[in-house]
């Protein structure tokens, strides 16, 4: 082989290896795959579904390549992707916006659920759907990726029960209890205190949700939320996307009080990729850049272009601030000191963020390698870093399904919503 033919090849076997791959010493890449073969990698939260509704009018073709480069949004997620990154099971989310509300929420969540269930049956070789534990199992071992769908938000079962028991016959496996606002039933994070907590109903629609075996999700939703729900539900709870408090103060994230609360419990908190959850630098950038936004459209009001054109300085002088994966690792680390290596695990939030909210390398989902180098670089073992990859929720799973099959001879719950005084 001549040398030209020789660098020729050379250049055709880098193109060809994964991206997230490349760079990463091959006996390191070695011992991820191995890993991540024997124990599927699980994801907790993915948005593209949420995506491909309000950007892509609910198709699901083009996605096994490419997608990194649509108009007018590009996506962090495709199939070549997924594989790329080894991931073994996602959780697609059907989210609908909270000011969605009553018997349209019921009618958006199902098509967003629809939209699910037609990128599997359009992607055969590369997705299943899933509904148990074992089936992620199984689906992981024909190189498929295990395909679950999560519901993020309680406003969207529309106050009813009913709705909630056909979501999950429909194969929903998770209720965030909240998204940004309140509901009827339990307070979000990132909204005023109502019920300071939960109220009957809430507790009414954790009760249901144990006996279907769908799990709780506690994301998005306030401390105090998080504290009722974990006094109530009989199995493990999951927080799908969150990051630790006590690194980055955003009330999205989860306080040390309440990750031990989450070890008692047996539950899972799966870290989130958001910059905007991971460092405090960015969550006061993004303070600073909102108070400059609404300065300059009370300045300029009606007049867009001089709006635009006033922020670019402001945006030229004040950059986001940027970070490597590392900032991940540490919000897992800490997860893990506090509640244990048995209750972390994996949610990015991907295409539910921006291209350019995330660390570096982990902006899509072929970032997942990244990650776990990151964790063997610090010292973890084989054993932990299968816990964090899947092995917790998979635990998690079978809980709630244990839970599900001692409850299966009470009735579904006729509760009701009690109206509200008119104010």
């Amino acid at each position: 082989m001549t040398a030209k033919a020789a660098l020729l090849l050379a250049a055709a076997m880098i193109l060809a290896a994964p991206a997230a791959a490349q760079g990463l010493d091959p006996k390191i890449q070695a011992r991820i795959d191995r890993i991540l073969k024997a124990t599927p990698l699980i994801d907790g939260h993915n948005d593209i579904a949420e995506q491909l509704r309000e950007n892509y009018h609910l198709k699901v073709e083009g996605l096994a390549s490419g997608t990194d480069r649509w108009k007018p949004q590009p996506l962090m997620t495709d199939m070549a992707r997924l594989h790329e990154g080894r991931l073994g099971a996602q959780f697609w989310s059907v989210y609908i916006p909270s000011e969605v509300t009553g018997d349209a929420a019921i009618r958006e969540t199902i098509e967003q659920i629809d939209l699910v269930k037609r990128m599997v049956k359009a992607y055969p070789s590369d997705l299943a759907l899933a509904l148990t534990a074992d089936d992620i199992v199984r689906i992981h071992k024909t190189g498929k990726v295990a395909s679950l769908i999560g519901i993020e938000g309680g406003h969207q079962v529309g106050g009813s029960l009913a709705a909630l028991r056909q979501f999950y016959d429909l194969g929903a496996r998770y209720m965030t209890l909240t998204h940004f606002k309140n509901n009827e039933f339990a307070d979000s994070a990132t909204d005023d205190p109502k019920w300071h907590g939960i109220n009957d109903f809430g507790r009414t629609v954790i009760h249901e949700m144990n006996r279907l075996g769908m799990l709780v999700d506690l994301s998005h939703v306030s401390p105090e939320t998080m504290r009722a729900a974990l006094a109530v539900t009989k199995a493990p709870v999951v927080f799908t996307h969150s990051d630790a408090r006590a690194l980055a103060d955003h009330p999205r994230n989860v306080p040390d009080d309440v990750l031990k609360l989450v070890a008692a419990n047996g539950g899972v908190v799966m870290v989130n990729f958001y910059m905007g959850h991971l460092s405090p630098a960015f969550i006061q950038w993004s303070a600073d850049k909102a108070a400059e936004d609404a300065r300059v459209k009370s300045l300029y009001q009606g007049q867009p272009e001089r709006r635009d054109a006033a922020m670019k300085p402001w945006l030229a002088a004040h950059p986001a601030p940027k970070a490597g994966v590392g900032l991940i690792a540490d919000h897992i680390e800490h997860v893990a000191n506090v509640a244990g290596y048995d209750h972390v695990g994996i949610g990015g939030d991907l295409d539910g963020i921006g291209i350019d909210e995330a660390p570096a390398g982990m902006n899509s989902v072929a970032g997942y390698p990244l990650l776990f180098a990151e964790l063997i670089r610090r010292g973890w073992s084989d054993q932990n870093l299968a816990k964090l990859a899947g092995g917790n929720v998979l635990r998690v799973m079978r809980q709630a399904e244990a839970v599900s099959a001692s409850m299966k001879n009470e009735p579904p719950a006729m509760a009701s919503l009690t109206p509200e005084p008119p104010k």
